[in-house]
């Protein structure tokens, strides 16, 4: 087998995940990849002796095997909870809202600021909200009062135009990963925590936690501790948890383990056979309000990640992955 880490380290940090990940797969089973970008792996092709498929980052799925439909369907999380709602599946719920008037003329009346505001009232002036078309865990977020949420407005609408807002609800975070319906893995979702060094307070820690996050173009956490809980100072190795999203790429951790239930399982499956997705990475809350079965999805993610398996030296999936990709696209079996 191909050493993934060696791979790993003749490329620039920049260098996307997936892009190693395809030719980690490709000098396993022996496709031709080519990176023709200038070696910026933000677009590449992999070719066998029959034809070649081109893949590129950003915006771009790596999963050629979902259709067009399902993975746009699947980004716009308001349609998703619309679908899977109608194929009863439990989702978190929630109505979107516009943050500009541009091309309101277009659009049905209830889905302004204005509407947010008194959904917002609506919900008991507390909330989880986060950008309609968002990624990564960017501006996901609970509010708890009104000022903070035209805040938030303000701040979001620089970046995005429309948002999500949810009743907030708490429970055990997984993510499941699945292939035309089967659970390749399942992983629990840990929040992101600052680390104490004896010296700095909690919220210089925390100030340096959102630096690094800004750098990889997110939003800052948002804390909900008070201003005296910030001033405290951790002693070294003190764990302080940044409560809200649990995203890797916002500082998240997670683990793998086996699927939390026969209800979580099912409701993946179940979210992925509504959408027509072959490929997916479900979100959902397990153990909702002490309830060891009750499940929702949070999200579905047409487009997943799977930098979780690189780190858990879990080589074997990453390869199994493309496996798929490869032989839905022609380029192996034929």
């Amino acid at each position: 087998m191909q050493d993934l880490a060696k791979i790993r380290s003749e490329k620039p940090g920049s260098y996307p995940d997936q892009t190693v990940y395809a030719e980690y797969a490709c000098r396993e089973f022996d496709l031709a990849f080519e990176d023709i970008d200038g070696g910026t792996g933000l677009a590449f092709s992999v070719a066998s002796k029959a034809r070649r498929i081109h893949f590129g980052a950003g915006r771009c799925s790596w999963y050629p095997q979902n259709n067009a439909t399902a993975t746009t369907l699947a980004s716009d999380k308001y349609f998703t909870n619309l679908i899977l709602e109608r194929a009863g599946v439990a989702t978190l719920g929630g109505d979107y809202f516009f943050l500009h008037d541009r091309h309101r003329a277009r659009r049905a009346e209830g889905h302004e600021i204005e509407d947010a505001l008194k959904y917002f009232a609506k919900l008991g002036a507390t909330a989880f909200v986060k950008p309609l078309l968002g990624s990564r865990g960017d501006f996901a977020q609970a509010v708890y009062d009104e000022a903070t949420l035209k805040n938030y407005f303000l701040s979001v609408s620089r970046y995005y135009d429309s948002i999500l807002m949810q009743p907030l609800v708490s429970g055990d975070e997984y993510r499941l990963f699945l292939l035309d319906g089967e659970v390749l893995y399942a992983a629990r979702k840990y929040p992101p925590v600052v680390l104490g060094d004896g010296m700095r307070s909690i919220r210089d820690l925390v100030s340096e936690h959102n630096a690094v996050l800004q750098a990889r173009g997110l939003s800052p956490a948002a804390g909900a501790a008070d201003e005296q809980a910030l001033g405290r100072v951790l002693s070294k190795g003190e764990r302080w948890e940044l409560p809200g999203r649990m995203n890797l790429s916002a500082g998240g951790t997670m683990a793998l383990e086996a699927s939390p239930s026969t209800a979580a399982t099912a409701a993946a499956r179940n979210a992925a056979r509504a959408l027509g997705l072959r490929v997916a990475a479900m979100d959902l809350f397990t153990n909702i309000k002490g309830r060891a079965e009750a499940t929702a999805v949070i999200e579905v993610n047409s487009n997943p990640s799977i930098r979780l398996l690189e780190d858990c030296a879990r080589a074997d999936l990453i390869l199994k992955i493309w496996h798929h990709t490869f032989s839905a696209m022609g380029l192996l079996g034929v």
